[in-house]
Formats: C-alpha cells, sequence, structure tokens
C-alpha cells in the first residue's frame, strides 16, 4: 500500500512532534489534604522527577511507604530510546511512503501506551502495598496504590493521577496514525471509485467519531488548585477545600467557582446556554477534592456552615455525611439541586 502525500507529510510532522515529549513532563500525580490544601504535585518525565517530592516522601516515611526517586523506575534509562525508535518509524512510514511501516507505527504507539499504563499501575502496586511493617502509623488491612487515572482518596488525603503534556501528544499522534492508516487502507482499495469513495469517508467519519469520543471521554473537572484559582463569577480566590464547584463544557473549558450561589447566577446569566454544558458539579464537604455531579448530590444549608460567600450549604454524594454534619451542627434544611437553585 503506497501512502499518499497528503498522508506522508502529516505522519512526518506527527512524528516530530513526539520530540516535544523529551521536553515536558509525561505523567501528573496531584495530592491534596486538610494541612495542604493548595496541593502537592508529582511531575513524571522521560527520565526525571519534580514536583514537591521531598514533601511527599516526608509524609509518606509515617506510613511505611517507600522513599520516591528517580532509582524507582529503571525504565528512565531507556524510555528515550524506545520514542526515539517510534519517532524514526514513523519518519520512515513519511519517507518511504510505505503502508506496512505505518501499519507498525501504529501498532508500535498502542503496545506503548499499553505497556506505559501495565507499568505504572505495576509500579503504583508495589509502591502502595509493600509497606514497612515497623511504620509510626499503622491502619490494618490499609494499602496506598494511587489512581491509575482519576481520584482516589487514600486516609485524608485525595489523590489525582493523569496524563500530562507529553502523554497528551503521545495520544495524539496515536489517534492521527490510526486515522490515517485506516484512510489510506479503504482508499488503496480495489474497488469501484464510487464505492471507494463512500467507505473512505464512513472511515473518516467513524475515526473522527471516535476520536471527538476519546476527546469527550478525557474531558472531565479540573483539580481546584486552593489558594491560586478565582471564581468566575465573584473573582474571589478559592480559599476553602469543603467548598468549590464547576462547570465543564461540552468542548472541555472549565469555569470554576467558590460557592453554590456564585454558581447558580452565572447559571442564571446565561453566560453559557444549558446544552452547551457537560457537567455541573460541586465539591464534596467532607471528601477532600472530590466532585459529586449536582444533580445527585445532597445539600444541607445552616449558617453554621459559613461557606465562603455565605450560601452556607454544603454539598455530599453519601447521605451519610450529610447525616453526620446535621447532627454535629444542630440540624439544617436539606435539599435537592433544584431546590439550591430557588435559593437564590
Amino acid at each position: 500500500m503506497t501512502l499518499s502525500k497528503t498522508t506522508r507529510i502529516l505522519i512526518g510532522v506527527a512524528s516530530l512532534a513526539l520530540i516535544i515529549t523529551y521536553f515536558v513532563p509525561l505523567w501528573q500525580i496531584l495530592l491534596w489534604a486538610p494541612q495542604y490544601p493548595e496541593g502537592l504535585t508529582m511531575k513524571i518525565w522521560m527520565d526525571a522527577l519534580t514536583g514537591q517530592i521531598d514533601i511527599i516522601n516526608g509524609l509518606n516515611h509515617y506510613i511505611g511507604m517507600k522513599h520516591i526517586s528517580v532509582e524507582m523506575f529503571p525504565e528512565f534509562k531507556f524510555l528515550g530510546i524506545l520514542v526515539g525508535f517510534l519517532i524514526a518509524v514513523g519518519l520512515a512510514a513519511a519517507v518511504f511512503g510505505n503502508g506496512r511501516i505505518l501499519f507498525f507505527f501504529t501498532l508500535l504507539s498502542y503496545i506503548y501506551g499499553v505497556a506505559a499504563m501495565w507499568d505504572f499501575w505495576r509500579w503504583g502496586y508495589e509502591y502502595g502495598h509493600n509497606l514497612d511493617p515497623k511504620a509510626a502509623i499503622i491502619v490494618p488491612d490499609m494499602s496506598y496504590q494511587p489512581p491509575l487515572i482519576g481520584y482516589k482518596n487514600l486516609l485524608n488525603f485525595t489523590s489525582y493521577s493523569g496524563p500530562d503534556i507529553g502523554a497528551w501528544v503521545i495520544i495524539g499522534v496515536c489517534l492521527l496514525a490510526t486515522v490515517l492508516w485506516w484512510w489510506e487502507f479503504f482508499k488503496n482499495r480495489k474497488i469501484k471509485r464510487t464505492s471507494r469513495t463512500v467507505a473512505g469517508k464512513a472511515v473518516v467519519a467513524v475515526a473522527f467519531g471516535m476520536l471527538v469520543f476519546c476527546i469527550s471521554c478525557s474531558t472531565g473537572p479540573e483539580p481546584i488548585r486552593y489558594g491560586q484559582d478565582n471564581c468566575h463569577h465573584c473573582k474571589m480566590t478559592l480559599t476553602d477545600k469543603r467548598f468549590g464547584a464547576e462547570i465543564v463544557t461540552q468542548k472541555g473549558k472549565v469555569y470554576k467557582f467558590d460557592d453554590l450561589n456564585c454558581l447558580v447566577n452565572f447559571l442564571k446569566s446565561g453566560e453559557v446556554p444549558a446544552e452547551n454544558i457537560a457537567q455541573t458539579l460541586s465539591v464534596d464537604f467532607k471528601k477532600t477534592g472530590q466532585f459529586v455531579s449536582v444533580h445527585q448530590a445532597f445539600f444541607l444549608e445552616n449558617e453554621a456552615i459559613k461557606s465562603p460567600m455565605r450560601a452556607d450549604i454544603a454539598s455530599f454524594s453519601d447521605k451519610k455525611d450529610l447525616d453526620a454534619v446535621k447532627a454535629e451542627i444542630g440540624g439544617g434544611k436539606e435539599m435537592n439541586w433544584e431546590g439550591v437553585k430557588s435559593e437564590f
């Protein structure tokens, strides 16, 4: 199968784009806790670790977790070589215009992705389960494996793990290579021109749909950086980790708010049409850094709650947490999302 000029140019540019991964972080792990509302960060690069690793190590020492260091990742010694080989294969496909080389490049990118995720999971499992039996703090049957992707509560910490710039570059190149290979495959089939055109368009449509689906799947809330992020409505800095809200649009844009009355008033302003909103979320009052859909959340109103802009409404993902807080502060008004909206 001979590749078209357009495909050769695109795959050549995509291959060269992988050079970016040598200069940006590939993965990120974020941590929040009551004593660290602004969050702690660890960035994983091609051959290095950056962020507040010393603080993380100091905290993890008390629960018996191993010291995080570059030496824990022997993969750093050959990751650069593997990516370099992938770049070379992609450039070979572009130079020689060979469909088989493009197929190998596409397959290899998927193999890299699956292997990387498995390797990260393996490291996380070992790191979170093999604890020092002489640690200062021991919780029976408790493990501290970080999430592969997404959020997870570990004692009083909420952790987040997900792709950083480098990983998104690799994902983008992989998806582009997939679309290009299928396009060339159907375009070069020995069938009538009309059938070939229809099939090619169908494949491009399906591939584009898959691309949009993958992007939409990755579209989600952003961790709130307390002490840094500002409320989109009132412009105040978000500081109280028990409160906060976000709107995520269909295109992935995120609007952040420090209180529920700011969220409701923004929705009423019509700045973002309802049909363009993918998710409306609030921060769980009892679970640091965890979001809950406002349509599924339980809300409690009481002056004793004292939210940043004095909506004085807390949101919960678990009714038991609401009941516990209600008993602690001596009552309150329970509401659903429609009730909250009617308050402002």
